[in-house]
């Protein structure tokens, strides 16, 4: 086969497509391009309508070409935060970065390019494996919503992997919190605010209590809280009627998560209290926790994997969700690892083209390793 771009050509040509939330399809088309040049059959499934987004979950399946060994699954998502401006992907001094100083978008399209290259090698070469999924997803960024539509039970593997973790390659990631999201709307009165302010009752004013009042950032070392998003009022001279916000917490200890989302929900109630207003809030659990041993089989074959490419496996929990705690929380075992991006979701991320080349090799690698593990 020919025709075929390098895997840092590749992520270039991704990065560059602008793909936010809800608006994958581009990416998308060019995956299930790639895929079908090597000769496979691509499948999406029909929640795109369903979840809003322009693209269902896409799904590749490597038929096994040996007896006996673990089939394995990949998974990526296809969205990336929203850019601020233009994505114009450069190679620096060995890194690939965004010139147009916004996002570059390796999160997660990184591992895309890494799992595509990689599928590619299998097929090139006629590589021995016992059976290789990949699995594309919409909708990640916004609360792993495109995974959640997805039905596991179409995946053979009952073992998985995402490439989601910004740090160095080799950190394996033994567990991920529980997410809680909260959006709490305050009602106050209108009022002039030149002429009869004492009439008007401050729903921002409510709201902005409220805020100085929560335990927010890093809680302890498990747990996590933050207000992402303000808006209210229509006017300067006027007291504002409605005020609401969108806050969430984390953590992976269950309890102390159900306490944290009890005391903000208290301290909203209280603030709009003290302010002569209103409050409603909801609260909808976005993802839950998991937790791995480093004895799991899951582990134990992303270890060797990387101790097969020269690097000491490392081992940490992580801040953030990903698809992984989707597959998790339905018994499937999907362990999150490291790829070597960096500074995700800033106009400073980037990643190391000898990065990208290494994590195709680790594919590779991981493959071999599952073909010699009993199913």
């Amino acid at each position: 086969m020919t025709g075929f771009p390098s895997v840092l050509d590749l992520f270039v040509e991704l990065a560059a497509i602008s793909s936010p939330p809800g608006e994958e399809r581009p990416v998308a088309d060019r995956v299930i391009a790639y895929l079908t040049a090597l000769g496979l059959e691509v499948d999406e499934d029909d929640c795109g309508p369903v979840i809003s987004s322009t693209m269902g979950n896409v799904l590749c399946r490597l038929a096994p070409t040996v007896e006996g060994g673990t089939p394995i699954f990949l998974c990526a998502h296809l969205d990336t935060v929203p850019p601020s401006g233009p994505i114009e992907p450069v190679v620096e001094d060995g890194m690939v970065r965004n010139a147009a100083g916004t996002i570059l978008g390796a999160d997660d399209k990184s591992a895309v390019a890494v799992m595509l290259d990689a599928a590619r090698r299998v097929v090139e070469e006629s590589r021995p494996h016992a059976g290789l999924e990949l699995l594309f997803t919409p909708k990640e960024e916004v609360g792993l919503i495109g995974v959640e539509a997805f039905d596991h039970t179409r995946l053979h593997g009952r073992i998985g992997y995402v490439y989601d973790q910004a740090a160095p390659i080799g950190e394996i990631i033994l567990g991920a919190p529980s997410a809680v999201w909260i959006e709490a709307t305050f009602r106050g009165r209108a009022a002039h605010a030149g002429m009869y302010p004492e009439e008007g009752r401050s729903a921002i004013a409510a709201a902005a209590r409220a805020i100085a009042d929560m335990r927010l950032g890093r809680i302890d070392d498990e747990t996590t809280a933050n207000v992402g998003v303000i808006s209210g009022g229509t006017a300067r001279n006027i007291v504002p009627e409605r005020c609401w916000f969108r806050a969430e917490a984390r953590s992976h200890d269950e309890e102390k998560l159900a306490d944290l989302v009890r005391e903000m929900t208290e301290t909203m109630a209280f603030a709009a209290t003290l302010e002569e207003c209103e409050v409603e809030t909801t609260i909808d659990r976005s993802y839950r926790s998991y937790r791995f041993r480093q004895s799991d089989p899951a582990v134990r074959l992303a270890a060797a994997a990387f101790e097969r490419t020269g690097h000491t496996p490392t081992y940490a929990l992580s801040g953030g969700g990903a698809d992984a705690n989707v597959f998790n929380e339905r018994g499937l075992a999907c362990v999150n690892l490291a790829n070597g991006m960096t500074d995700i979701h800033t106009p400073n991320e980037r990643i190391a083209v000898d990065d990208l080349h290494t994590m195709v090799e680790f594919t590779l690698a991981l493959l071999d390793a599952a073909r010699e593990l009993p199913a």
